[in-house]
């Protein structure tokens, strides 16, 4: 499967009852040596901007947990800065109240859009096609 496809899939993920970073690390699950069902569970508490949608956004949590869990936990750090970095380029914030307009009433991104994102970027910043 290749990363447009893994996108298009964490957007059905979430289309279906997953949160976004539930939706990102479920979609990435072969590429980090970690069950589809263990990850699932281990990122409940990552969707809503960490439950309260002050927190970064649950699918840019769920890249970089999915890079962690990648490269084994070495030379995340730099990973985590690109693609924190890129989500924000081209999301506008990473920060879920900003990203859904919650105090301003102005979208920056839409939900699947920014799982979709999450997904390509990580596959961006981790090489993968």
């Amino acid at each position: 499967m290749d990363i447009k496809e893994r996108a298009a899939q964490a957007v059905r993920l979430k289309n279906s009852g997953c949160n976004c970073c539930q939706a990102v690390t479920a979609a990435l699950a072969d590429l980090t040596g970690m069950p589809k069902e263990q990850l699932i569970e281990l990122s409940a508490g990552f969707g809503a901007g960490m439950g309260n949608m002050e927190g970064s956004c649950g699918a840019l949590i769920g890249a970089v947990m999915a890079a962690g869990l990648s490269k084994h936990g070495n030379g995340v750090m730099p990973l985590a800065r690109q693609i924190n970095e890129r989500f924000c380029e081209k999301c506008g914030s990473i920060v879920c109240k900003e990203l859904k307009g919650r105090d301003t009433g102005k979208v920056l991104c839409s939900c699947d859009k920014c799982v979709e994102n999450a997904v390509l970027i990580y596959g961006d910043v981790m090489g993968i096609k």
